[in-house]
């Protein structure tokens, strides 16, 4: 672990699957002297403080900032403006706060009128996750060869960013920075769109399921299955996000939806060939995917290994 990666104090404000991971992988790495977090709920505060995987859990986002020197909200994209100005008077001068949500623009919009002069604002989002949530899902290794990618305001103190890039990087991810327009284009085709149709096809199948006496759900193929998957994600976050994304997610679904017209004339009108030259396409981008480390090439996506456990 470099020096350059550690902090005295660290702060989560929220304590789901990404927080939750921060906590176990800065613990596991050494990055943090004290790790305190707080959540919303006195439940969730409860089993956190079971786990035993921080040093302190506090009721109060002012309290959980006291003295931390590196701030994180791993709350909704939706909550930061109101969190932002919570904890403005209480932070340490020089700070650097930070976030982990999927949609930039509207956080920095949201967060920079709220934060006093002397405080750091690195805004983040780590392109990691399952469909899980809640304080007992996370897991050290979530981030290890995943992407997180930074969106510091132009204003930004280089060495604050970079101190957070070491952070990241030293808890597996591959750090990228950009500006926090570019990262909502990029994000609301590689991750927004995708979930926009996941919840779509499986709300679809669930409406014909009360046709076909449940068939489409009992007979269901891997393809759907995947897509029940990322439907099943936290419904709160995404909720906020598309609202938060909404210029790039709709700009986005255009093209979808003209491409799914292309698509759409070509099954019409039988041609297989276009049919066959836009699959062997899309074919070679799930390979290189793959070749880049971002997913396993294991058969049935890992499921057959899973299953042989006793």
């Amino acid at each position: 672990m470099s020096e350059q990666a550690h902090f005295q104090r660290v702060a989560l404000i929220g304590f789901g699957l990404i927080g939750g991971s921060i906590a176990r992988a800065a613990k596991l790495q050494g990055l943090a002297s004290e790790i305190v977090t707080t959540a919303r709920s006195e439940k969730t505060r409860a089993r956190v403080a079971e786990l035993g995987i921080v040093d302190q859990v506090v009721a109060t986002n002012a309290e959980a900032v006291k003295d931390a020197d590196l701030v994180i909200l791993c709350i909704p994209v939706g909550a930061c403006g109101a969190v932002a100005q919570e904890i403005a008077a209480h932070l340490k001068p020089g700070a650097i706060v930070s976030d982990v949500g999927s949609v930039k623009g509207a956080v920095v919009r949201d967060m920079v009128p709220h934060l006093p002069k002397g405080i750091h604002f690195v805004p983040a989002h780590p392109v990691a996750g399952t469909e899980h949530s809640g304080p007992d899902s996370g897991f050290a290794e979530l981030f290890i060869n995943r992407w997180c990618i930074l969106t510091p305001p132009e204003d930004t103190d280089a060495a604050a960013t970079e101190h957070l890039r070491a952070f990241w990087a030293a808890m597996g991810a591959k750090v990228e920075i950009m500006t926090p327009d570019h990262h909502d284009l990029v994000l609301a085709i590689t991750s927004h769109l995708p979930h926009l149709i996941a919840y779509t096809i499986v709300g679809t199948a669930d409406e014909l399921a009360q046709v076909t006496e449940s068939e489409v759900i009992k007979f269901s193929a891997g393809g759907f299955r995947d897509f029940t998957r990322i439907a099943a994600s936290d419904p709160t976050m995404w909720r906020d996000v598309f609202l938060a994304n909404k210029e790039a997610v709709l700009e986005m679904l255009g093209t979808f939806t003209e491409d799914l017209a292309k698509l759409t004339r070509a099954i019409r009108r039988g041609d297989g060939e276009a049919l066959f030259d836009h699959f062997t396409r899309t074919r070679a981008i799930r390979r290189g995917i793959v070749e880049i480390g971002q997913d396993s090439a294991a058969p049935d996506f890992g499921r057959l290994a899973a299953l042989k456990k006793p």
